[in-house]
């Protein structure tokens, strides 16, 4: 599989989240967040890091997004860290 960047990879675990309804409310349970504000809280500074944050956070979430979108855990962890870093690096908290 070509390589894909941090973004597509973060924008692919929202849509398999909202997907999947033991995923997605969890994630609404965790982040605070209503379905209908997912769309403009994509547009948000750091909300896709958040994203992989909670793919990452837990192995068998991880694994099973891993399985449903054929990409490995190391290109997830590697679009994570590049989208946690750029939200870090831009001076917000």
């Amino acid at each position: 599989m070509p390589a894909v960047d941090a973004e597509t990879i973060a924008v692919t675990a929202l849509g398999w989240i909202a997907a999947e309804p033991e995923q997605i409310s969890r994630f609404l349970a965790l982040t605070g967040a209503d379905v209908s504000d997912l769309r403009a809280a994509a547009a948000e500074p750091g909300f896709l890091a958040g994203v992989l944050d909670f793919v990452m956070s837990h192995e068998p979430t991880l694994m099973d997004f891993c399985a449903a979108s054929e990409l490995a855990p190391d290109a997830v962890a590697a679009a994570w860290q590049k989208l946690a870093g750029r939200f870090l690096d831009s001076g917000q908290a």
